[in-house]
């Protein structure tokens, strides 16, 4: 397979994202970019692709190769500008620091101080592939916001895990079941409804990031693929029962029916469409009488 072709100018999208109290995203490819030296109220939290950066921090210069996580302490100096000539593609997340000590503390069960990360350019792939999967979901404007949180949520806490100084331990818990059974019954009830990370953790009583562990280890599912599942299920039945397919994907909770069309024949295997059809060709085919 022949190598991609090199990055040809510079592209850059910054936005705001609502869920865990609010954080800016950027998705950028740099060529010619350079920052001057500059700082960050927040923590600047970034993923190297398809080439490598180069930046000074902490009285050093660095270089970020593909696939490497950049980690830039709240109100640290710092540049940046492309290591060689075809540029990168910089996925970054600029968490406060109250949001990051937040996590850490739900992670640990207990009051955490806030976090500080002592590498400028760490190789922690688990924490790159959690950190892509948020983008995703922070990018895909299908996304329900309880799948942003949860993704956001896994990233931040995989960072003061992993990467920390402090490198926080999970708490074991002894409640999981329960939980677990009160979320799974709430994520039935409300399936239609977009609910919060933080709502369930409500309910189960547990931290968010504890709930969202022992949930997907008890059912093989975190919690916002198990109530696109529990939608979909409930969209059948509003199908059978001869409803528009538009009106179904909107009250299913839907973004629109090309994002309820993609999920249900990922769950279901046939579109819709197909659905009501094949279900109507049943009914009007004529049974054999018995013998």
């Amino acid at each position: 397979m022949p190598p991609p072709p090199p990055l040809a100018r510079d592209e850059a999208r910054l936005w705001r994202v609502p869920v865990l109290g609010g954080l800016d995203v950027l998705q950028a490819r740099f060529v010619k970019q350079a920052f001057a030296r500059h700082t960050h109220e927040e923590f600047t939290v970034g993923v190297v692709r398809r080439g490598a950066a180069a930046f000074w921090n902490r009285g050093a210069q660095h270089v970020a190769p593909d696939g490497s996580v950049m980690l830039i302490n709240a109100d640290e100096v710092n540049t940046g500008q492309p290591f060689a000539q075809g540029g990168y593609i910089h996925l970054v997340l600029y968490p406060s620091a109250e949001l990051l000590r937040r996590v850490a503390s739900e992670v640990g069960g207990r009051t955490a101080r806030q976090p500080y990360f002592p590498q400028s350019v760490a190789q922690a792939p688990a924490v790159a592939q959690a950190l892509l999967s948020a983008h995703r979901q922070l990018a895909d404007p299908a996304a329900t916001g309880l799948a942003q949180e949860t993704a956001l949520h896994a990233a931040l806490a995989a960072l003061t895990t992993q990467l920390s100084d402090g490198r926080l331990r999970p708490t074991f818990l002894g409640r999981e079941r329960a939980a677990v059974q009160r979320t799974r019954a709430y994520l039935e009830a409300h399936a239609c409804r977009d609910v919060t990370l933080g709502e369930l953790a409500s309910v189960g009583g547990l931290s968010a990031f504890h709930l969202s562990r022992v949930f997907r280890e008890a059912l093989g599912l975190p919690p916002h693929a198990y109530q696109i599942q529990a939608r979909i299920r409930q969209a059948q039945g509003w199908l059978r029962a001869g409803l528009p397919a538009a009106q179904v994907a909107l009250d299913a909770g839907f973004s629109d029916q090309s994002a309820f069309s993609n999920q249900f024949k990922r769950h279901v295997g046939v579109t819709p469409g197909q659905y009501m059809r094949e279900r109507q060709d049943v009914r009007d085919f004529p049974r054999q009488p018995p013998e």
